[in-house]
């Protein structure tokens, strides 16, 4: 048969809820160091996404624009061609009639070509003002690659100094967490996600908790130096240790030194 393995004593528990509670912190404290960095390349990764694909959008724009233009052509070369004809034919007509009807379809075809130059000069301009959009954008995406580049440099570096000891931190804690029963590791989970600052377990300190900082009762700081039972905090939930099971030295304070009494010499009759 399997040995059973010893249970742990709740100083034991106590003690290695403490020992996690260091090892996350200071996984905390690293995840600090690298600050906003992780954040601030993603945004920055997304923004000159963002930009490629504008550039890429601007230059399909010119693209269909530059067609445009080339249709326009084609379309003024058909009508000069055309004009071109019915002038021919008009040195043929034989009344008046026929004459004013060729002058007004190649004065259509004159208009027509008009039209189609007014909308080339609009669809160079267009261009142009695309071609400044691309300039621009194109200087925006070499800024903001140079920022992302510097970013990910100095992110990378953190990472590659801090890398090695994380992962001591992260091996250390997930053994600790296998010697812990669930229902109480759970709870340590739930009361570290709901503090501000990632303390689930505390210790006393100026007969308050190393949490909230609420004073506590002289006969509850008896039960926690006791190590008898896990005592919560009645005012923030975290659970509270003795300062010596944390391994810190709490200085006692001095006593207060006795006044000297004087005597005063009554004065003579």
């Amino acid at each position: 048969m399997a040995k059973k393995e010893k249970e742990l004593t709740v100083e034991d528990k106590l003690k290695t809820l403490y020992n996690l509670q260091q090892a996350v912190s200071k996984i905390d404290e690293i995840r600090i160091l690298r600050g906003e960095l992780p954040l601030e390349v993603q945004d920055l990764e997304d923004e000159v996404a963002g930009l490629e694909t504008r550039l890429e959008h601007i230059n399909d724009d010119i693209e269909v624009v530059k067609q445009d233009i080339a249709n326009f052509k084609i379309e003024i070369d058909q009508n000069e061609q055309v004009i071109e004809k019915l002038t021919a034919q008009q040195n043929e007509v034989r009344n008046n009639r026929e004459y004013d009807f060729l002058s007004k379809e190649i004065e259509y075809k004159q208009l027509d070509n008009q039209l189609n130059e007014k909308k080339m000069r609009e669809a160079r301009e267009e261009i142009s003002r695309k071609q400044e959009e691309l300039e621009k954008t194109t200087a925006t995406i070499n800024n903001r690659t140079a920022d992302l580049e510097a970013k990910r440099t100095e992110l990378d570096t953190i990472i590659e100094d801090t890398k090695h000891e994380e992962e001591k931190l992260r091996d250390a804690a997930k053994d600790m967490e296998a010697k812990i029963e669930p229902r109480l590791l759970m709870s340590f989970k739930r009361i570290r996600k709901n503090s501000h600052n990632g303390l689930a377990v505390v210790y006393v300190q100026r007969n308050a908790c190393g949490g909230c900082f609420n004073k506590i009762p002289p006969q509850r700081q008896l039960d926690i130096r006791s190590r008898k039972k896990i005592i919560v905090c009645e005012y923030c939930g975290r659970i509270m240790i003795d300062p010596e099971l944390a391994g810190v030295k709490i200085e006692e304070p001095e006593a207060p030194k006795k006044k000297k009494r004087t005597i005063r010499k009554k004065a003579a009759k």
